[in-house]
């Protein structure tokens, strides 16, 4: 049986974790918006560096030179800032799910004092059940941790693609550049 004591101190750590996690979240937020800021910043210069530079383009192989050396830097931008925001988000969501995974193994280990508490007052003739009930959370917990590392799995091959593509990406931008020149 739970005392009023351990309801308090439980409600009280679930409160710090909400504000802990919606802390993780705004960090988050606030590194997005500050990676916009950096990006919006950086290609209001370079429209207004490109502006003046097409002002002063003297012939028609002079302008194709110009925009088609301004390919290549912009897929390495655009795929640089992908990555930046990609960083920010899996790190973001790596410490929910750090966070997740001690809730999980906090309540695991609760649920099994609990279970063990009660097979200890049990009455007499009651093992059976009690061994199915350690049985049953036992067969809980594989399933879980099968869960957890199938999610890690595809969050790693996720990423992995990611990479490929990105990198796939600037290089096809690359070779298609030199190709112009």
């Amino acid at each position: 049986m739970l005392t009023v004591e351990q309801v308090i101190a439980s409600h009280k750590a679930n409160i710090e974790t909400l504000f802990g996690l919606t802390n993780k979240a705004f960090e988050g937020v606030e590194k997005i918006v500050e990676l916009n800021l950096t990006a919006s910043k950086a290609a209001l210069a370079e429209a207004a560096t490109h502006t003046q530079t097409m002002l002063s383009v003297k012939d028609a192989q002079e302008l194709l030179a110009l925009q088609s050396g301004l390919l290549q830097p912009l897929a390495e931008k655009t795929a640089a800032y992908s990555r930046h925001l990609y960083d920010i988000a899996t790190s973001t969501g790596a410490e929910f799910t750090k966070n997740a995974e001690a809730q999980a193994a906090d309540a695991q280990k609760k649920f099994a004092g609990l279970i063990d508490s009660a097979a200890k007052n049990a009455p007499a003739g009651s093992e059976s059940v009690v061994a199915i009930m350690k049985s049953s959370v036992a067969a809980a917990n594989n399933a879980l941790e099968s869960v957890q590392k199938a999610v890690k799995q595809a969050t790693e091959v996720a990423e992995a693609n990611f990479n490929a593509v990105a990198a796939t990406a600037t290089n096809a931008t690359k070779a298609a550049t030199a190709k112009k020149r």
